[in-house]
């Protein structure tokens, strides 16, 4: 038998050896861990429905039942505006849409769009608004983020709405959420409108880039949008600006929402349609 003999000086080198110099993950401290490690859930945008106009109350009713089949635990569902088309006043219209949306099991928050308040009634527009749906500008929190929902076609349209300072109303909701990430909703893209060979200008250039100072400022993630009828990637301010495509039937479009799966300060999404 062969015996092996351990000479202690070699012994204590080892054991000097490992003190200074120990293998990766040992007797080391365990990374930490941002606020946020571990955050991930789903939620539901839903845009353009356009209420009074076409089979647009039907594509609804289907995508609810979509959207509740689900295999997902969905967090909420959020409409980025064009709920009705130039009939909030409409109260048939209003009712028949708020009641097909209402079938949702999810959270519902929604946000007017150009063809809500009108600017040629603002204040009429804006007051049923107000009445029937909601605040022009407010902030909910899921998961340990805060989704702020803005009206901000003053900002892009370039007209004033009394008593309404869009921008100084979303900085104090960024002020209020510091230390949370945050996820902007609004109804129409800072960004230039391109389609069918031409463009239309995106907001004036005060506006945005007082929308890229707040965005600079604070912890916000992403950017979602609805207005332009499709789907599309843009960036503003260093954060991604996601454009969804609608419910309403105009120019052919098919029916769809977007489903988000956030995860740990990050979106992704799939954009489900309706079938035909």
């Amino acid at each position: 038998m062969m015996k092996c003999f351990l000479n202690p000086t070699w012994i204590g080198a080892l054991l000097l050896w490992l003190a200074v110099f120990p293998p990766p993950g040992v007797g080391a401290d365990p990374p930490a861990l941002s606020a946020e490690s571990g955050t991930r859930f789903y939620f539901v945008q839903i845009t353009d429905t356009h209420f009074g106009e076409r089979d647009h109350l039907e594509r609804t009713r289907k995508l609810v039942d979509l959207i509740n089949r689900l295999p997902y635990e969905i967090a909420c569902v959020v409409h980025t505006g064009d709920i009705f088309a130039d009939n909030i006043t409409d109260t048939g219209v209003r009712d028949a849409g708020l009641g097909a949306l209402r079938g949702l099991r999810a959270p519902l928050h929604l946000l007017p769009g150009n063809h809500d308040i009108l600017q040629k009634d603002l204040e009429k527009t804006a007051t049923a608004y107000t009445r029937s749906v909601g605040p022009l500008l407010h902030a909910v929190e899921h998961h340990g983020v805060v989704f702020i929902l803005a009206y901000t076609e003053p900002l892009a349209l370039g007209f004033a709405l009394d008593g309404y300072e869009p921008l100084r109303e979303l900085e104090a909701a960024l002020v209020g959420s510091a230390g949370k990430p945050v996820i902007l909703f609004h109804h129409r893209p800072a960004v230039d409108d391109y389609y069918e060979l031409g463009s239309s200008p995106g907001w004036g250039g005060p506006a945005r880039a007082g929308l890229e100072k707040l965005l600079a400022a604070h912890d916000v993630k992403a950017v979602i949008t609805g207005h332009f009828h499709r789907d599309e990637l843009h960036w503003v301010g260093g954060r991604p600006v996601f454009a969804a495509p609608p419910v309403a039937a105009y120019w052919g479009r098919q029916a769809g929402f977007r489903l988000y799966e956030y995860r740990n300060g990050r979106l992704g999404y799939r954009t489900i349609y309706l079938p035909e």
